[in-house]
């Protein structure tokens, strides 16, 4: 299975990318599945629920988060309740890493080693991480055991699935996609 774990819609508020184009684009290109990780919220991509779906597509929602050390894509979470701070940029990264994992979720470093906004090699750290964001980082990832993803970081059309996750087993919820990311059986791609 093919999903793009790392997507942006209008939702996000930095683009106008809608997401039923989003979707046709990333179907069309013959991906099984999408992740909408609007920023700072779970559930502003609510709408996107309700959106007509090509028959097998998927969509899951995550968020993607503005932390003191960089961006972070979150998986397994369902609303808004892991930000207990109120407010969207620069929160405390370990202390949203424990807020994410006491409601279920899992955090991973986005683009780690671009020039902004980027963990760099804190995102190999394994007591924070559950897995990378690692096309341009698998090998590192690789040495070191950690579970790696890909995602495009598509805020615009004719860029959803630049990256990918291809994944081993059929993923078919969002607590499946979240168990096959934790035990590694995934990989990131590019076409």
């Amino acid at each position: 299975m093919k999903i793009d774990l790392h997507c942006h819609t209008k939702y996000s508020l930095d683009n106008v990318f809608d997401p039923v184009q989003l979707i046709l684009e990333a179907y069309e290109k013959g991906l099984d599945g999408v992740c909408i990780t609007d920023h700072f919220s779970v559930e502003a991509s609510m709408p996107v629920d309700k959106i007509k779906k090509p028959e097998g597509f998927l969509v899951f929602r995550g968020v993607e988060i503005s932390t003191t050390l960089g961006h972070m894509l979150v998986f397994g979470i369902r609303d808004d309740a892991w930000n207990i701070w109120d407010r969207d940029f620069y929160l405390d990264t370990c202390s949203v890493v424990a807020s994410v994992r006491s409601k279920g979720g899992i955090c991973v470093p986005s683009h780690p080693y671009r020039p902004v906004e980027s963990m760099a090699d804190l995102a190999f750290d394994r007591t924070l991480f559950d897995a990378v964001e690692a096309v341009n980082a698998a090998e590192k990832a690789g040495i070191i055991g950690m579970p790696c993803i890909g995602g495009s970081d598509c805020h615009g059309p004719g860029k959803v699935g630049r990256a990918y996750t291809v994944f081993d087993n059929p993923v078919t919820t969002l607590a499946g996609l979240v168990e096959e990311i934790r035990q590694g059986r995934c990989r990131p791609e590019k076409p």
